[in-house]
């Protein structure tokens, strides 16, 4: 089988539909097990005592908020260099759920910090440069909407994403390279984690419920994404005409 047949608009559309459901279950059972986990079973941390629980959202809020941008950045190249309309397509399907997670992250973590540090907000470098991401989604989301010719807007848009993604190394690195008010990592893959494991169980729950439902968001806008593109093809026509 031959997996690149999967990157023709065509047959993608098709199988995301058939995956759908599968993701969305996956997204509402890990969520409500993560929640459970998170907020039931969790002990109380010692130091920061409930206000702690918010990091079951901020956490991986903030990984996916990086993580799309990285998938999108990977997309770009696959549009600027093989001219693949899907990657053009798969990039404007994440953009949406990669500002929401982006926002999440900075609107739990004004809520953390509020008890925490004793104000909404500060000019931290990581909160600063988190908040450059979230106008990065913003402003790729406003560039390909304004430019009325599909292709220009789509290398624009990859041009936009390449350039941008010099700030994610900086948002993961910020707490090592300057003296910042936002803790360290608490998970890293090359030290063992620095909470308890059920606080740890319940983290990448949310974490996985969070991938889940990115995929979910993802393959859904794609879709629809794909037949107002492909609208004037026969196989989107043929498709319509069996709906009616």
């Amino acid at each position: 089988m031959n997996p690149f047949r999967f990157a023709a608009p065509q047959t993608f559309y098709p199988l995301a539909g058939r995956m759908l459901p599968w993701f969305a279950t996956a997204a509402v059972l890990l969520c409500a097990a993560g929640l459970y986990v998170g907020f039931a079973i969790a002990p109380t941390d010692f130091q920061q005592g409930e206000v702690y629980r918010i990091i079951f959202v901020h956490v991986p809020a903030a990984w996916m908020a990086m993580f799309i941008y990285l998938v999108m950045a990977g997309y770009a190249v696959l549009t600027l260099v093989w001219r693949s309309r899907l990657s053009a397509m798969m990039s404007r399907a994440l953009a949406p759920t990669g500002a929401i997670m982006a926002a999440i992250a900075l609107f739990t973590g004004a809520i953390w910090g509020k008890p925490t540090w004793g104000t909404w907000w500060v000019w931290d470098a990581r909160l600063t440069s988190t908040l450059i991401l979230l106008f990065l989604y913003l402003g790729y989301m406003a560039l390909v909407s304004a430019i009325e010719d599909t292709q220009r807007a789509d290398r624009a848009g990859a041009l936009l994403l390449l350039v941008g993604v010099v700030n994610v190394p900086i948002i993961y690195f910020s707490v090592r390279w300057w003296n910042t008010l936002h803790q360290g990592a608490s998970v890293s893959l090359t030290t063992s984690p620095k909470m308890a494991r059920t606080m740890l169980t319940g983290m990448l729950l949310m974490s996985l419920a969070a991938w889940m439902y990115t995929i979910t968001a993802a393959l859904h806008r794609v879709r629809t994404i794909i037949l107002d593109r492909e609208r004037h093809t026969r196989w989107v026509q043929q498709l319509s005409g069996s709906r009616t």
